[in-house]
């Protein structure tokens, strides 16, 4: 049997956080919760996972928290082996790869450090987490008897910004120069579309999404949008993705990012 809305499991990095914890709140307080909402993060004892831990205790049965720090192979599998005790023989349907790191600067002011870090985060990170939670995903697509690709089937979205845009950097660059991070961010999109290719088969969607310019510790306080307004269209654009978007590149209104 295909997995309906309600029976959904979903993993967001970087969930203690800005578009992450926006995210995992407006799945539990929607309309449709999800069966499983898995919130991963480096430290979900810190500070920064206060609100996190609170929205847990709101709805205990929803939300599990993971520890998961992208840039540690072990963590991935030990978070891996978490979800799955939770799943107990389900899949999961969507992975949200949404945790990142950004320094901002030109690239006079960018370190090696800078850019091994961005990299490490960015793209390996990503990449190792698909890995780690392919079996899931895979066993998710398997059960669902409906043809195509969709979010309710199963599907990697990561997300990306349009400052990963080769096209669209001239016009951006000067605004919000951050070299390390659009450049490893171009390397998330071809990984995405590396992806889609390799799960093909499987019937797994995989598609890069722009959140748009938020107002996140990332974005920055001059950014125009709040969270909400970004996530909200994010989700929306998520409910319409089918295999027509598998390898695309997408913002929050659901328009083609130029790549």
């Amino acid at each position: 049997m295909a997995e309906e809305k309600g029976e959904r499991s979903i993993l967001i990095t970087g969930a203690n956080r800005g578009l992450g914890f926006e995210m995992v709140r407006q799945l539990v307080e929607g309309p449709c919760k999800p069966r499983n909402v898995f919130a991963a993060c480096r430290n979900p004892d810190g500070a920064q996972a206060e609100e996190l831990r609170n929205l847990v205790k709101k709805y205990p049965d929803i939300i599990t928290v993971v520890r998961l720090d992208a840039t540690d192979p072990s963590s991935i599998q030990e978070s891996a082996k978490v979800v799955g005790s939770k799943l107990k023989g389900r899949g999961l349907n969507v992975l949200v790869n949404n945790a990142g790191v950004m320094a901002a600067g030109n690239m006079e002011d960018t370190t090696d450090d800078n850019m091994l870090s961005a990299f490490s985060t960015n793209v390996m990170g990503p990449m190792n987490v698909i890995k780690g939670f392919l079996p899931y995903l895979r066993t998710a697509a398997k059960s669902c008897d409906k043809p195509g690709m969709s979010c309710c089937k199963a599907a990697v979205i990561n997300i990306s910004t349009a400052l990963g845009s080769m096209s669209s950097i001239p016009q951006l660059y000067s605004i919000f120069p951050a070299f390390s991070y659009s450049i490893s961010k171009a390397g998330l999109n071809m990984l995405t579309v590396c992806c889609s290719l390799d799960l093909k088969e499987d019937g797994i969607l995989c598609t890069a999404l722009h959140p748009g310019w938020v107002r996140t510790d990332t974005g920055g306080p001059q950014a125009p949008m709040e969270a909400k307004q970004s996530v909200e269209g994010l989700l929306k654009v998520m409910q319409t993705l089918t295999e027509k978007n598998n390898g695309g590149f997408l913002d929050y209104t659901g328009k083609t990012v130029p790549w």
